[in-house]
C-alpha cells in the first residue's frame, strides 16, 4: 500500500511549470500530490513538455485548464503572464531542462513559462532533470550559479539510472521529496521564518598531502536533519564535512574539510535561530602538517596533536547564541556522559546515541536530553528520527 504524505499546503497557490524531458511523467504525480495536500495548482507547460505528456493529463489532475501559450487570450487582456505570478505563493518548475535553466540564467522570456519566471513576484524553485554529462557541463553549472545568485532555489538533482540508460547525477527528485520541499518554501511548517544551521559529516585533519585523521561518520543523520528542518519551513544552511551524500531539497550547502574550516563557515553563517551540531568534529589535529609526503621509515611515526576548537561550545557561549542542539556519540554510559556534556556546554537540548549502533547505518536509536528529562526515540530510519527531533525542537522554540 502506498503511503501518502501528511504535508499540508492548504490554500497555497502554486504554479507548476513543466519543461521537456522524460521526467515530465513524474510531474503528473507531483501535481496529484500537491492537489492532495490542499494546494491550488495551475500548470504551465512548454511546447517541448507537451511532446512527453498531454496537457489533458494535468488538467484532469489539477482541475484547471493547462496554460501552454504566451498568446492565450483566455484571461481577457492577454496579460496572463503578469496576473498568474502576482497571486501565487510559489512557482515550481519540475522537471527543469538544461535549455530552460540556460534561459532562466540569461533572463530570456520567449514562452509563457520563462516570461512568468521573469515577471514573478513569488518564490521560484527548479528541479533539474537531465543526462549526467549535460548536468556536469560547465555551461549548466555556470547557469545554476547565476540562478542561485538570483535567489532561485535549486532542488536536486538526485543520482540514479536515467532513461538513456546511463547512471549518474541528473535524475529529478522524486515527487514526494519535491512536495516536502514545496511545503518548506511556502512557509507552512513549524519552523517557517527560522534560520537553521546544521553541521554534518566527519572532518579531515591533514597529516601530510596524502594522509589524515578522520572518523567513521557518514553524515546521514545531519543530512536527514537538514532535510527535516527544510520540510518544516526553515531556511537551512548545511555545513558539511567530506561525504558522498546529495544535498537535501531546499537546503543550501557549504563544503568544508577540517575543523578549522567548519568553525569559519559556522561563525560566518551567524546569526541564526538554531544550530544543530551533528558533525563529528575531530577533537585533535596535527600540530604542523608536513608539506610533503612522510616517507615510511624503519621505526614508528610520532605525531604531535593539539586540540581543535570546540565549535558548539564557542557558539553556545555567545551573547547572541542561537538555540543550540548538540550530539553525543558515546560507546558506554550514554545517559551519564550525554547529560554531563549538555550541562558543561549549557545546551538546551542534546541528542545522544551509541556510536557502535549508529555510525554509518541507515537507522538509529536516539535519546533526547533537556531540562525536562530524557526522551527516548526507538530505533527507526534516520529521516524519521530527524523529523521527530525537529518536532521536539519546535516545541522548545514555541
Amino acid at each position: 500500500m502506498r503511503r501518502e504524505s501528511s504535508v499540508s499546503l492548504a490554500g497555497r497557490k502554486i504554479i507548476l511549470g513543466v519543461t521537456g524531458g522524460i521526467a515530465a511523467y513524474k510531474a503528473a504525480e507531483l501535481c496529484r500530490l500537491l492537489v492532495k495536500a490542499g494546494a491550488d495548482v495551475r500548470v504551465v507547460m512548454t511546447a517541448a513538455a507537451q511532446q512527453f505528456v498531454a496537457p489533458l493529463t494535468f488538467q484532469a489532475l489539477s482541475g484547471k485548464p493547462v496554460l501552454t501559450s504566451l498568446w492565450d487570450t483566455a484571461s481577457g487582456d492577454g496579460m496572463e503572464h503578469i496576473h498568474l505570478s502576482r497571486d501565487a505563493d510559489l512557482l515550481l518548475v519540475a522537471p527543469a531542462s538544461a535549455d530552460f535553466l540556460a534561459k532562466l540564467a540569461q533572463g530570456r522570456a520567449d514562452d509563457l513559462l520563462t516570461t512568468l519566471c521573469l515577471a514573478r513576484t513569488c518564490a521560484l524553485a527548479v528541479a533539474p532533470a537531465m543526462n549526467p554529462e549535460m548536468w556536469a557541463a560547465a555551461a549548466t553549472q555556470r547557469n545554476l550559479e547565476q540562478s542561485r545568485a538570483d535567489g532561485v532555489r535549486i532542488l536536486g538533482p538526485a543520482e540514479g539510472e536515467m532513461a538513456c540508460g546511463e547512471t549518474g547525477l541528473g535524475r529529478m527528485l522524486e515527487p514526494a521529496d519535491l512536495l516536502a520541499a514545496a511545503s518548506g518554501l511556502v512557509g507552512t511548517g513549524p519552523l517557517a521564518g527560522r534560520r537553521v544551521l546544521v553541521t554534518a559529516g566527519p572532518t579531515f585533519e591533514a597529516i601530510d598531502p596524502v594522509r589524515g585523521l578522520t572518523n567513521r561518520s557518514s553524515g546521514k543523520m545531519g543530512y536527514a536533519i537538514a532535510r527535516a528542518a527544510a520540510e518544516a519551513g526553515a531556511d537551512v544552511l548545511l555545513v558539511s564535512g567530506p561525504t558522498c551524500l546529495a544535498t537535501p531539497a531546499g537546503v543550501r550547502r557549504i563544503d568544508v574539510e577540517s575543523a578549522a574550516e567548519m568553525r569559519e563557515a559556522v561563525l560566518g553563517a551567524l546569526p541564526a535561530d538554531v544550530l544543530v551540531a551533528v558533525a563529528a568534529v575531530a577533537d585533535y589535529r596535527v600540530d604542523a602538517a608536513a608539506a610533503q609526503k612522510i616517507k615510511k621509515g624503519d621505526g614508528g611515526l610520532t605525531l604531535k596533536l593539539v586540540a581543535n576548537p570546540d565549535i558548539l561550545a564557542e557558539v553556545a557561549a555567545r551573547p547572541d547564541a542561537p538555540f543550540c542542539v548538540g550530539f553525543a556519540a558515546e560507546t558506554e554510559r550514554l545517559a551519564e556522559h550525554a547529560e554531563a556534556k549538555r550541562l558543561k556546554k549549557r545546551l538546551p537540548l542534546l541528542v545522544g546515541n551509541l556510536a557502535q549502533d549508529t555510525l554509518g547505518q541507515d537507522s538509529a536509536e536516539l535519546v533526547l536530553f533537556d531540562d525536562r528529562g530524557t526522551h527516548p526515540l526507538p530505533r527507526a530510519d534516520k529521516l524519521t528520527q530527524a523529523r521527530a527531533l525537529i518536532a521536539h525542537l519546535s516545541h522548545h522554540l514555541h
